[in-house]
């Protein structure tokens, strides 16, 4: 094993009890820092982005996979240590760490190019210590290599509100120049609405937070409307990013003939009733969003750097993290929240 010479203690925020965010379910933790096993890379953490998954788990919507998780998923990094038979990384490399950790690499899924489906996937903040800290630890299969010159409180986002949003567009089937509908306007959704905009589309954003529709209006949207209001045309494919099944006969309606809407939250509340000549007749597609293959990633990476992806933050010093998870229960957050350690 080849490592640097780092503190032995990490400090972080873990999920005791999982509750409403205004109870505290974050703690502080300061822990010995792990040893990575062979394939592993020990990253000191420079950013750490706040997904809303990581807010599932504190609130208990997801359940926890162990006790005293550290969550945070979208991690940026230096590596300070790599384990044995690591190839590709060295030590001072800026690795990324996202939500994707592992799968089994010999099921009928992973072997089809579908890994997100794989059922003995692992997720990172989940199954395993994520990012809400200054040290992680992430195995070097399923971590990314990321530009060197670049602020990583900006890439930060890029890690899994990125890759699910661009996922979420391809499961929508947007077709060229198509009529895209965005319910819900947060980290993920100001990152592939740039996407699709960059390929041709009318992008209508529709969300009850007034400081993301004038992001999405700053960004170049078609339109704006809060998240129950009619789109000014029909939409040819639309993303559910807020978790509110409410919305799910909202985008429906919208939708054109033979029209996809995609879901992309790992949590959604319950579906209303469904009428069929309403929601889903003439052909219209409602799809569901589980997880990413590294494909994703790296496809979106590629894409972020070509288009020049212009990505909104608002940074936290790790210190407060359950501010930040608070702020992003609130929709007081303007683009992506990112943990700065230090």
């Amino acid at each position: 094993m080849e490592r640097e010479q780092a503190s032995e203690t990490l400090t972080g925020w873990a999920v005791e009890s999982p509750g409403p965010v205004a109870e505290g379910p974050l703690v502080h933790v300061r822990r010995a820092v792990p040893s990575p096993g062979p394939g592993d890379l020990l990253l000191s953490v420079e950013a750490c982005g706040v997904c809303r998954t990581d807010l599932h788990l504190a609130e208990g919507d997801l359940r926890p996979h162990r006790v005293s998780t550290v969550p945070g998923h979208e991690i940026v990094g230096r590596v300070a240590a790599v384990g044995e038979s690591v190839t590709g990384f060295r030590i001072g490399d800026r690795a990324g760490g996202a939500w994707l950790r592992s799968t089994c690499g010999d099921c009928r899924y992973c072997r089809a190019g579908r890994e997100n489906l794989c059922p003995a996937s692992l997720y990172t903040g989940w199954d395993e210590d994520g990012g809400f800290a200054d040290i992680a630890l992430v195995p070097a299969d399923y971590a990314y290599r990321l530009p060197e010159d670049q602020d990583a409180a900006l890439l930060a986002p890029l890690l899994c509100a990125g890759i699910i949003g661009y996922r979420a567009l391809r499961r929508s089937v947007l077709p060229p120049g198509g009529r895209l509908g965005i319910y819900g306007f947060g980290a993920s959704a100001h990152l592939a609405a740039q996407v699709a905009l960059a390929e041709g589309a009318a992008v209508h954003v529709l969300t009850r937070s007034a400081r993301a529709r004038e992001l999405a209006a700053d960004l170049g949207a078609s339109s704006v409307g809060g998240a129950y209001d009619r789109p000014p045309e029909p939409l040819d494919s639309a993303i559910l990013f807020a978790p509110v099944g409410d919305l799910v006969p909202v985008a429906l309606e919208a939708l054109d003939r033979a029209g996809t809407l995609a879901v992309a939250g790992i949590h959604l509340t319950d579906i209303p009733v469904l009428n069929y000549r309403r929601h889903l007749f003439e052909e219209r597609n409602l799809r569901s969003v589980t997880s990413n293959t590294r494909q994703d990633g790296r496809d979106f990476l590629d894409t972020a750097a070509r288009i020049g992806m212009r990505v909104t933050v608002s940074p936290y010093p790790l210190s407060r993290a359950d501010q930040a998870l608070r702020d992003l229960a609130d929709d007081r957050v303007r683009g992506a929240a990112v943990l700065v350690p230090g």
